[in-house]
Protein backbone atom coordinates (compact mmCIF):
# COMPACT_ATOMS: atom_id res chain seq x y z
CA UNK A 1 0.00 0.00 0.00
CA UNK A 2 2.95 2.42 0.89
CA UNK A 3 4.59 1.72 -2.38
CA UNK A 4 1.52 2.54 -3.91
CA UNK A 5 0.54 5.91 -2.52
CA UNK A 6 4.84 6.60 -3.12
CA UNK A 7 4.19 5.80 -6.83
CA UNK A 8 0.74 8.08 -6.90
CA UNK A 9 3.09 11.03 -4.69
CA UNK A 10 5.45 10.46 -7.42
CA UNK A 11 3.58 10.88 -10.14
CA UNK A 12 1.58 13.52 -9.69
CA UNK A 13 4.44 15.75 -8.56
CA UNK A 14 6.25 15.20 -12.16
CA UNK A 15 2.72 16.02 -13.61
CA UNK A 16 2.66 19.18 -12.01
CA UNK A 17 6.31 20.32 -11.97
CA UNK A 18 7.08 18.36 -15.39
CA UNK A 19 4.36 21.11 -16.74
CA UNK A 20 5.83 24.08 -18.83
CA UNK A 21 4.28 27.12 -19.14
CA UNK A 22 1.55 27.63 -21.35
CA UNK A 23 2.46 30.88 -23.71
CA UNK A 24 1.36 34.02 -22.11
CA UNK A 25 -2.10 35.16 -23.04
CA UNK A 26 -0.79 39.01 -22.80
CA UNK A 27 -0.21 40.07 -26.63
CA UNK A 28 2.77 40.46 -28.16
CA UNK A 29 4.26 44.54 -27.89
CA UNK A 30 5.07 45.79 -31.18
CA UNK A 31 2.44 44.84 -33.89
CA UNK A 32 3.14 45.65 -37.79
CA UNK A 33 0.15 46.24 -40.00
CA UNK A 34 0.76 47.00 -44.17
CA UNK A 35 -1.46 48.98 -46.01
CA UNK A 36 -0.73 46.48 -48.87
CA UNK A 37 1.13 42.71 -49.24
CA UNK A 38 1.53 43.21 -53.16
CA UNK A 39 2.21 45.64 -55.62
CA UNK A 40 1.51 44.41 -58.88
CA UNK A 41 3.76 46.43 -61.70
CA UNK A 42 1.58 45.63 -64.62
CA UNK A 43 2.81 45.75 -68.10
CA UNK A 44 5.78 47.54 -68.95
CA UNK A 45 8.63 48.13 -71.01
CA UNK A 46 12.61 47.59 -70.06
CA UNK A 47 14.10 49.65 -67.85
CA UNK A 48 11.19 51.36 -66.26
CA UNK A 49 10.89 52.60 -62.98
CA UNK A 50 11.19 49.60 -60.90
CA UNK A 51 10.23 50.97 -57.52
CA UNK A 52 7.86 50.65 -55.58
CA UNK A 53 6.83 51.23 -51.73
CA UNK A 54 5.38 48.95 -49.17
CA UNK A 55 3.58 51.40 -45.86
CA UNK A 56 3.40 49.87 -42.70
CA UNK A 57 2.40 51.27 -39.11
CA UNK A 58 3.02 49.98 -35.81
CA UNK A 59 0.13 49.30 -34.02
CA UNK A 60 1.33 47.53 -31.03
CA UNK A 61 2.45 48.96 -27.71
CA UNK A 62 6.14 48.68 -27.87
CA UNK A 63 8.83 50.00 -30.19
CA UNK A 64 9.09 47.53 -33.58
CA UNK A 65 12.18 46.16 -34.59
CA UNK A 66 12.47 44.63 -38.31
CA UNK A 67 15.58 42.42 -38.08
CA UNK A 68 15.15 41.42 -41.79
CA UNK A 69 14.43 41.38 -44.94
CA UNK A 70 14.83 38.81 -47.61
CA UNK A 71 14.62 38.25 -51.21
CA UNK A 72 14.06 35.78 -53.13
CA UNK A 73 16.58 36.61 -55.80
CA UNK A 74 19.09 39.49 -56.71
CA UNK A 75 16.72 41.05 -59.47
CA UNK A 76 14.74 42.65 -56.05
CA UNK A 77 16.09 44.65 -53.96
CA UNK A 78 14.72 46.10 -50.70
CA UNK A 79 15.56 49.28 -48.13
CA UNK A 80 14.08 49.58 -44.74
CA UNK A 81 14.67 51.88 -41.39
CA UNK A 82 16.97 50.18 -39.21
CA UNK A 83 16.01 51.85 -36.11
CA UNK A 84 12.94 50.49 -34.05
CA UNK A 85 9.34 52.11 -35.17
CA UNK A 86 7.67 53.87 -32.02
CA UNK A 87 4.23 52.59 -31.46
CA UNK A 88 1.69 54.67 -33.77
CA UNK A 89 3.93 55.70 -36.01
CA UNK A 90 4.60 54.50 -39.53
CA UNK A 91 7.37 53.93 -42.23
CA UNK A 92 8.23 51.76 -45.28
CA UNK A 93 10.09 48.95 -46.72
CA UNK A 94 10.87 49.97 -50.12
CA UNK A 95 11.43 47.86 -52.74
CA UNK A 96 14.08 48.09 -56.24
CA UNK A 97 12.74 45.63 -59.25
CA UNK A 98 15.46 45.55 -61.71
CA UNK A 99 13.76 45.96 -64.73
CA UNK A 100 15.88 44.94 -67.12
CA UNK A 101 14.99 41.26 -67.48
CA UNK A 102 12.06 40.45 -69.54
CA UNK A 103 9.46 38.10 -69.32
CA UNK A 104 6.46 37.93 -65.91
CA UNK A 105 8.01 38.06 -62.73
CA UNK A 106 6.71 37.29 -59.32
CA UNK A 107 8.62 37.77 -56.67
CA UNK A 108 8.28 37.90 -52.71
CA UNK A 109 10.07 39.38 -49.25
CA UNK A 110 10.10 38.42 -46.12
CA UNK A 111 9.84 40.71 -43.32
CA UNK A 112 10.95 39.51 -40.19
CA UNK A 113 10.74 41.28 -37.22
CA UNK A 114 9.68 41.50 -33.21
CA UNK A 115 5.69 41.84 -33.97
CA UNK A 116 3.21 39.38 -33.07
CA UNK A 117 3.07 38.22 -36.36
CA UNK A 118 7.09 37.87 -36.75
CA UNK A 119 7.21 36.82 -40.34
CA UNK A 120 5.31 39.11 -43.23
CA UNK A 121 5.70 37.95 -46.76
CA UNK A 122 4.93 40.81 -49.46
CA UNK A 123 4.67 40.16 -53.22
CA UNK A 124 5.87 41.80 -56.25
CA UNK A 125 4.53 41.14 -60.22
CA UNK A 126 4.75 42.05 -63.43
CA UNK A 127 5.86 41.51 -66.87
CA UNK A 128 8.98 43.31 -68.40
CA UNK A 129 8.93 44.18 -72.44
CA UNK A 130 11.54 44.85 -75.08
CA UNK A 131 11.67 48.14 -75.77
CA UNK A 132 11.47 49.11 -78.82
Amino acid sequence: MKTILLALCISINFCVVGQTPSKSTVPQDAEIKFEKTTHDYGTVFQDANGDCEFKFKNSGAEPLIISDVRVTCGCTTPYYAKEPIMPGKSSVIKVHYDTKRLGVFNKTITVLSNAKTDQVVLNIKGEILEKK
